[in-house]
């Protein structure tokens, strides 16, 4: 049985409305899948969840944020169902996208950078129509809180899909711009290390996501040269 069979199963088995602790569990449970990180299986069944709920937010799924998703994940076409029937789940579940969201956030507590994970492949989600419905940022800042991350953080994220080319690049940074350039370096390589590819799917995030991580550190490095030619023009 393959993994998404899994998860449809076991999400459909309890409702989806469950504690999210138990779907991991139920999925984690089959002798197949042993060898399978918690934190893949948290992160795949949170997209899904939250997901299809934040695609309802602006009151209609657009076939970009379904071809989004499956930027996110590699989707083979014999499980497009199975993975139809956990987003239906999600979108006509009573429980909230809330309740999503704190259990995703009490599982992921120690691991803050899978939870801005998630959160990127959210706004991926929401951007690919052309445009972040408004109701949709507020989605997306309702779940930034749950999750922990302060306005700062948030705004650095948001930077990368909202108007890139006329962000801040010291938002995109998450430095002051009084910082010196030292510091504006330390910030970068930091940054780089703690994006790079290959360190997300070490920590369980799929082998899909690296389409994201490659765009925000593309955004890292450009938001650093243009501080850079900045400072060399003063």
């Amino acid at each position: 049985m393959s993994f998404w069979r899994r998860i449809a199963d076991a999400a459909e088995s309890l409702g989806l409305g469950g504690p999210m602790r138990a779907l991991i569990a139920a999925v984690k449970g089959d002798p197949d899948r042993r060898r399978v990180r918690e934190e893949h299986i948290a992160f795949t069944i949170g997209v899904i969840a939250l997901g299809a709920k934040m695609a309802k937010a602006d009151g209609v799924v657009t076939t970009d944020e379904v071809s989004a998703f499956k930027e996110v994940f590699t989707v083979p076409q014999g499980e497009l169902k199975n993975v139809a029937r956990v987003f239906n789940l999600a979108k006509r579940s009573v429980v909230g996208y809330d309740a999503y969201a704190r259990q995703l956030a009490q599982l992921l507590q120690d691991k803050p950078e899978v939870l801005e994970d998630v959160l990127d492949g959210l706004f991926h989600i929401a951007a690919a129509d052309g445009v972040i419905h408004p109701d949709e940022l507020d989605y997306l800042a309702s779940v930034a809180e749950i999750f922990g991350f302060k306005e700062a953080a948030f705004d650095r994220i948001k930077a990368r899909y909202v108007e890139p080319d006329r962000c801040d690049p010291y938002v995109i940074l998450g430095i002051d711009r009084s910082a010196d350039m030292r510091e504006v370096k330390r910030r970068y390589r930091t940054l780089v290390a703690e994006n790079h590819p290959d360190r997300l799917i070490a920590r369980g995030v799929p082998e899909e996501f690296v389409t994201i991580a490659n765009a925000r550190l593309a955004a890292i490095n450009t938001a650093y040269e243009q501080i850079e030619k900045m400072r060399e023009r003063a």
